[in-house]
Parts: structure tokens; C-alpha cells; sequence
């Protein structure tokens, strides 16, 4: 806020400058010009009645001449003075009307009003960087959630499209760079509600710099950065609590997941997902003979997941002629030869990825994309994956290898937003959409550190446990993606510090936290995933489990159970509800009442006790 009042005070400085000399010059002339008064005595007008004087009549209203009429002097003094307040009023307001209209005085007000809201907040929040596709994703996904969101954006119009969003609770947008440590402050790094910051900039440069800003700003805080060369991730990774997803690899391990368990993956897909979304397909890619068109990033990521999983593969890079793709006419049959690339040098001068020696996987650089597939081994394919950064040429490229071969299973990649209804036309059985990988990634980082843990250990138990959990928690949930959430045993709480007193009996058990604490008799929507006892876990714990003091326990619910839940952390007498059936008072007022009718009933009881002795 004093950035924008200096602001105002600088571009008004000639207009009020102005208007002040204006007045100054009036009151002074007119206090200086001598009169007489009606007994015929000479007299002055001092300056609190000039003043006086020239206010009222600088506005215009003109309430008459005191204390005694005005000679000729005085009058001719007051006209001019009219003119001129005038010319300086006009001067003045017009200056103050072109300041609110200028784009740095409204951006610099803005900014100070959104920074005072962001200051105000009482809640948790979370900063995003960047309101690309990946940006607007999270935050729909966080507001779904109930979690507030501070969105900052460079670009205007994206910065203006949140408004038209219906959100539950509207982000709070700053417009700004959010490389500099400034703009960070503002969107509230410092904050103790800020949970965490998640950048989702364009690029792996301003990501970078995001998180070794904000890992500099407040060590300590959690951040969540968008990286996919080696060189940023290995910068980035050596900063504590800083998590680097690279889209490219996470959706390569996604595929390893589909070739060898694909139970296991739709779990991780269900949890991760979007809550209130609907629940992920079951996909089983085939196993055989797999075609990568796009040897780049993605490519390299995909060949190595097919590697580790033993399944032969080609890979063909367009090289340099990608509009031939798109025109078949324009190509001659044989007007390019392939061969084996070699250690980055692919055919006709185009760089590309050395292949390991032994492997038999080839990389191909050809502008005939007929010609290639056939080098690619298309007869023999199962999977065809369209994986170039260029959304025309991947859906020209799946349309043609389904003409030579329909009934290959195909991976298409989707880099553009404003191309996902052409995208979902190509009918395509398996998609990368980098803006929902990163929500299921982020999603599983932020909202609860025991996400990973419980996933990791469903991957070790196989497609049969993970198709019990989806079994159990589809009776409970329904088909939508559920909402996921820690809660900890935590005695600083006053109501874990009444469930684990001496006075309760039987003890504390993970069934009460499955009831309605509003009425006991109903069981909440939810259901208890893992329990994390002293660094040891246990999977999918019985609801008979008796909690102990500082258990977490990881719960998938319907959105909006949470909410209902933590009660049991802040409420004492929903506890007591919970384990007795009796709700006690609650304010202080029926708390005394309570007591002293408790302490009467004793007193009544003892002197009763006392007559029967004697």
C-alpha cells in the first residue's frame, strides 16, 4: 500500500502543487487589501476569514461577503480568484481521472488491495504459479477440495479468465512474474496459513526459479515443481522439501504400470484424481511390438519404461520434414532411406538420441511416414504411441497407422488445450495430458504425505489387493473420485486429549472416527486406507483397531466428510457423544448449570444417605 500511495503523490504533484499555489495567492491578496468598515474605520480581513472567503467561493456556493460588504478592490480580487480556483480545480480533478485510468496506477492499487486480502487470510492456502492448463486443473481440483488458492499469472488474459469461473471460493490473483521475491511476498510466501507453492510455469527456467526463490524465502515450506530436464531436476532436488514431477516420466511409469499391473494403476489413477471426478477406466495395454513416433523427451522416457518391461519397440523421428506428415502427396515413396541411428546422428543430418548397443529397438528419421512404419515394423505392431510436441502430426499419424493396422492400441499425446476435442475425436485408447497427469502428481504431494506411502505399498501387494481396496471402497464412495486426507492422533488437540483420557472406556478405536459425529448412529462416507503407528504401517486397518497417541491415519472419503470429521480433533463433547450417547453442555454458562446440578443431586444423595443411618 505505500508503493501505491507514493504512486499517486508523484503523478499528482504538479496538480496539487497547483491547486495549492492557487489558493495560497487568493487568500493572501485578499487578506492584504485594505477596506473600511461601516463606523468608517480602515480594516483588514485576517487569513482565517479569506480563507473562508475563497473556499466557499472556489466551489462555487457563495455564501455573501463578511463581515462587512467588499470595496471595488476586494471584489475585482474575488472574480479573479473564482477564475483561477477553477482553472486549478479543473486541472486537478481532470489529472485524478487520467490516474485512475492509467494501467500502472490501477495494476499498482490492485496489487496493494490483493496483497492486504492475501495478508487477512486465516485459512490454508496454496500459491500457484501459472494458470496454463496445468495451473487451472490444480485449482479447480484444490477448490473442490475446500483449499484456498492464491493464483499468480504474468498474462492478462488468463489472470482475467478466473473471474468467469465458478469456483467455491475465488482465487485471489495477483498479476506479476512469480520468479521475483516481491511478487512471492505479496502472494503471501511468508505467510503462516501458506501450505505450499506450486510451480507450473511454462518452462523448466522460471520453475526453477520459483522454487529456489520460495526454498530461499521460507526454508521449510513445501513446493511442488514442474521440471523435465535432468540438469533443472538435479538443481531443484538438491533443495530439502522441494518436489520435482517431470509429466514425461510419471506417464512412462503409468505405462509400465498398464503393461504389468494395470489394477494397481486405475487405484492410483482413482485416488489421485480430481475429487468428484469420474473413476478411471481399466486399461490393459497389450504386450508385443510397440511403435514410439517422437524420439524426443517423451520418447526417450517411453523407451526406457518398454525396456525395463522386456518389450521390443522402434521409434521413428519425423526429423525435419513434419509438414510431409501431413501431406503424404508431397512425398515420393523411397525419397528417404532409413537406417539404424548411431550414437547422435540420426539420416539426413537430423540429431537424434543415441540408442543403447545390444538393444533392438531403431530410431528412423524419415520424411515418408508410410515408408517408416513399414521399417518400424507396423505388421507386427500391437501399440502405436503419437508422441511428437505437434498435435496435427500426432493425429495424423494415428489416423494413418490405424488405416495399415485398426486394431492397434494407441497412445496419443495431447500438448495444446484448445486441441482436446480433437484429441478425444481421435479415439484414441490411451491419452497424455500433461495438465491431469499433474493434478493426479500434485494432488498425491499436497494433500496428504501419506498418499505415497499407501501407494507404495499397494505396488508391492499387486493388481489382487488393489482390486479388493477398489472393491471396499467403491461400497463406500460410489464411482466418483474420492477426497483424501491425514488425520493425526494429536493430544495438543482438545478433542484427541479428551479420547485418549483415563475416563474413557472402552478405549479410543478407529470406528468413532467412522461415525457421524452429529448422530451416532450413522456411519460417515468414508474409509480408512492406512494406519501409521511409530514409522510402521499398516494397510487398510479393521475398523475394531484401537488408536493409540500419535497415530495418523489416511481416509478416502466423499468430498466434504473431512470437514465433518475433524470435529472429533476440536470438539470434546463429539467425542463424548460419540462413546456415551449423551451430548453435554457446551458453553461455559450450561457447563455451570450442569456442574451444579451434578453437585446438588450428590448433596441430595449424602443427606439422604444419612437419614437412612439414623
Amino acid at each position: 500500500m505505500g508503493d501505491a500511495i507514493f504512486l499517486i503523490l508523484r503523478r499528482l504533484r504538479a496538480p496539487l502543487i497547483t491547486l495549492i499555489s492557487a489558493y495560497a495567492i487568493s487568500v493572501a491578496g485578499l487578506a492584504m487589501i485594505p477596506s473600511v468598515d461601516p463606523q468608517g474605520q480602515s480594516w483588514t480581513m485576517n487569513i482565517f476569514h479569506a480563507f473562508y472567503v475563497i473556499s466557499f467561493t472556489a466551489t462555487t456556493i457563495g455564501f455573501g461577503e463578511i463581515p462587512y460588504a467588499f470595496n471595488d478592490l476586494q471584489r475585482l480580487w474575488v472574480t479573479g480568484s473564482i477564475y483561477l480556483s477553477v482553472v486549478a480545480w479543473a486541472y486537478t480533478i481532470g489529472s485524478v481521472f487520467a490516474l485512475t485510468q492509467d494501467p500502472t496506477v490501477r495494476e499498482t492499487f490492485y496489487r496493494a488491495w490483493i496483497s492486504l486480502r492475501v495478508r487477512g487470510l486465516a485459512e490454508p492456502f496454496y500459491i500457484v504459479c501459472g494458470y496454463g492448463q496445468s495451473g487451472s486443473a490444480m485449482c479447480l481440483a484444490l477448490d473442490t477440495m475446500g483449499i484456498r488458492v492464491v493464483v499468480i499469472e504474468t498474462r492478462p488474459e488468463r489472470a482475467a479468465g478466473i473471474t468467469v469461473v465458478d469456483y467455491q471460493l475465488p482465487p485471489l490473483v495477483i498479476r506479476g512474474d512469480a520468479r521475483l521475491p516481491e511478487v512471492l511476498v505479496d502472494a503471501g510466501v511468508e505467510s503462516p496459513f501458506c501450505r505450499g507453492v506450486l510451480a507450473l510455469a511454462g518452462g523448466d527456467g522460471p520453475n526453477q526459479s520459483i522454487a529456489i526463490s520460495t526454498a530461499m524465502l521460507r526454508p521449510g515450506l513445501q513446493v511442488v515443481a514442474r521440471a523435465v530436464s535432468q540438469v533443472a531436476r538435479d538443481n531443484l532436488e538438491s533443495f530439502p522439501h522441494v518436489e520435482v514431477v517431470n509429466p514425461f516420466e510419471t506417464f512412462a511409469s503409468n505405462v509400465g504400470l498398464a503393461l504389468t499391473e494395470p489394477g494397481v494403476l486405475q487405484l492410483e489413477e482413482w485416488l489421485t484424481g480430481a475429487p468428484g471426478t469420474e473413476r478411471p477406466e481399466f486399461l490393459r495395454l497389450p504386450k508385443g511390438h510397440w511403435i514410439v513416433c517422437g524420439y524426443g523427451r517423451f520418447g526417450h522416457a517411453l523407451g526406457r519404461t518398454l525396456d525395463a518391461a522386456r518389450i521390443s519397440w522402434h521409434a521413428i523421428d519425423p526429423g525435419v520434414a513434419q509438414e510431409n506428415l501431413l501431406d503424404h502427396s508431397v512425398v515420393t515413396p523411397g525419397s528417404a532411406k532409413p537406417r539404424a541411428a548411431k550414437k547422435g546422428i540420426g539420416t539426413a543430418g537430423v540429431s537424434t538420441p543415441a540408442v543403447p548397443e545390444g538393444e533392438d529397438a531403431r530410431v528412423v528419421t524419415v520424411d515418408d511416414a508410410d515408408f517408416a512404419l513399414d521399417e518400424a515394423g507396423i505388421e507386427q505392431a500391437v501399440g502405436f504411441v503419437a508422441g511428437t510436441d505437434n498435435d496435427a502430426v500426432n493425429l495424423a499419424l494415428a489416423n494413418r497407422a490405424r488405416k495399415r493396422k485398426p486394431e492397434l492400441f494407441v497412445i496419443i499425446r495431447q500438448n495444446h488445450v484448445a486441441d482436446r476435442l480433437l484429441i478425444e475425436a481421435a479415439g484414441a485408447q490411451m491419452k497424455f495430458v500433461q495438465a491431469e497427469l499433474m493434478v493426479h502428481e500434485c494432488l498425491q504431494i499436497v494433500t496428504s504425505p501419506l498418499t505415497n506411502r499407501f501407494l507404495t505399498r499397494m505396488r508391492r501387494k499387486g493388481a489382487a489387493a488393489a482390486s479388493q481396496t477398489m472393491a471396499a471402497l467403491q461400497a463406500v464412495v460410489g464411482e466418483r473420485v474420492p477426497a483424501l486426507w491425514g488425520f493425526s492422533c494429536d493430544t495438543s488437540l482438545p478433542g484427541m486429549r479428551r479420547a485418549f483420557s483415563a475416563r474413557i472406556d472402552p478405549p479410543f478405536a478407529l470406528h468413532d472416527l467412522l461415525t457421524d459425529p452429529t448422530e451416532r448412529t450413522r456411519k460417515l462416507g468414508l474409509m480408512a486406507l492406512l494406519l501409521v503407528r511409530e514409522g510402521k504401517t499398516e494397510l487398510l486397518p479393521a475398523p475394531d483397531t484401537l488408536l493409540e497417541k500419535g497415530d495418523e491415519v489416511l481416509f478416502a472419503g466423499r468430498p466434504g466428510i473431512r470437514r465433518i470429521q475433524m470435529r472429533y480433533a476440536y470438539d470434546p463433547a463429539a467425542i463424548e457423544y460419540v462413546r456415551t450417547g449423551h451430548d453435554p453442555p457446551r458453553g461455559t454458562v450450561f457447563r455451570w448449570f450442569a456442574l451444579r446440578s451434578i453437585l446438588k443431586a450428590r448433596e441430595r444423595a449424602e443427606q439422604h444417605s444419612e437419614q437412612q443411618k439414623g
